[in-house]
């Protein structure tokens, strides 16, 4: 139940000496996508596909649980909700792929609670996330979930003062949510104990699973070792992770409400053509003329540029912010809280964002720059039209 060492070996990557020039493999990455590729219409089904006729009273779960459920205004499953929840609770490993906004966190979160209240003293999950933003806002489902019920949790992440951490361990934890850097130093300062941990969770497994995290997973996972349920859920599934993917699970159950590999139906994709020697910046000022642009995540590539843009179109009278990863951690936060209340319209983001940002009611996305790869592209986008609703895309192609 571990990973095959031979499959985590990263591939060389181009260095300052090795004649390679790193503008020039980006602009190549860049120009392999098809712009082709982010024109769709969108075929908005509501709730048809997204939510089911099944009520959450149907699943036998714990009063104050139900309670708490119907509180946030959930009445029936979503499609993954469906085909997940009853296998998780019997003890199942699980690979499960749904689109972004179609209740993944619910999904294992509801589970994990079940078996937590069970025996409060003795569980304890693990759930490893890619980005700040993710952890926190799992956190916050659970809190949200488990009000009354004496369960408790704590976020591990970057950016945050590693000398509180340990006085968030002292207590007994049902939930740890984290990154794998944080949690892997706290491992090695020995005031976590991975090997007490019974359930393992890798949002957004396939980035987990990339050149970028998997030595680090690599390590948190053989340091956890023997674990009764493992769990890797994510909107996307990339092919080459089979044998690492076989190498975490126990005779698991797959759960795929799409593909993995297409955008979400419910999303309109448009593609604004730059000509050449046309300002950017002043074709993007112009959509926002437009009222329906009402709440927008704007995506650079470059730390930089979202800095740049975010200066701008403030200039121009159009409220924004930006996040990314060399903003504070409390920065992005209020940036974040700015956005979902309507104190900025737009929020400019590199693809820290992509994953982790769960706004209600996000407009529009606009991709100010390709995105590298269409997995990228799935995830930014994912931002809006989610939990049935209809969304919009814009992509700028020079």
């Amino acid at each position: 139940m571990t990973f095959n060492k031979k499959n985590t070996k990263p591939s060389p990557s181009p260095s300052r000496g090795s004649g390679v020039d790193r503008r020039q493999v980006k602009r190549k990455l860049e120009s392999s996508l098809d712009p082709r590729l982010f024109e769709k219409k969108a075929k908005p089904s509501g709730q048809e596909g997204f939510r089911t006729n099944k009520s959450f009273e149907d699943l036998s779960l714990s009063p104050k649980l139900l309670q708490n459920i119907l509180n946030k205004g959930y009445q029936t499953l979503t499609t993954i909700q469906e085909q997940s929840i009853l296998p998780l609770m019997d003890g199942r490993d699980m690979m499960a792929i749904s689109k972004t906004g179609s209740g993944k966190t619910a999904a294992f979160l509801i589970p994990i609670i079940e078996h937590a209240l069970k025996d409060p003293s003795n569980y304890s999950a693990l759930i490893v996330t890619p980005t700040r933003e993710l952890a926190l806002q799992i956190e916050e489902e659970f809190k949200s979930l488990t009000q009354g019920l004496h369960l408790y949790s704590a976020t591990f992440i970057g950016g945050t003062n590693i000398n509180s951490d340990p006085q968030k361990l002292a207590r007994k934890l049902q939930v740890i949510v984290g990154t794998p850097g944080r949690l892997l130093d706290l491992s090695d300062r020995k005031v976590l104990d991975l090997r007490k941990i019974n359930t393992l969770v890798l949002d957004e497994f396939d980035r987990m699973l990339d050149m970028g995290f998997v030595l680090d997973v690599n390590k948190l996972v053989n340091r956890i070792g023997k674990r009764e349920q493992t769990l890797l859920f994510s909107a996307t599934l990339e092919p080459n992770q089979k044998k690492l993917i076989d190498g975490l699970l126990n005779n698991p159950i797959e759960v795929k409400v799409d593909s993995g590999s297409g955008t979400n139906e419910n999303i309109e994709q448009t593609t604004i053509r730059v000509p050449e020697g046309q300002d950017k910046f002043d074709l993007l000022a112009e959509l926002f003329l437009n009222p329906e642009l009402e709440k927008v995540i704007l995506f650079t590539e470059t730390k930089r540029l979202a800095d740049r843009l975010a200066k701008k179109l403030n200039q121009s009278g159009i409220k924004a912010g930006q996040i990314h990863g060399d903003k504070s951690q409390n920065f992005r936060n209020r940036m974040i809280e700015e956005f979902k209340v309507g104190d900025i319209r737009v929020l400019v983001a590199t693809d820290v964002a992509a994953r982790g940002i769960d706004v209600a009611d996000v407009s529009h996305v606009i991709n100010y720059q390709l995105p590298m790869t269409m997995d990228a592209y799935i995830h930014r986008i994912g931002r809006t039209g989610r939990a049935g609703k209809v969304g919009h895309a814009i992509t700028f192609v020079n």
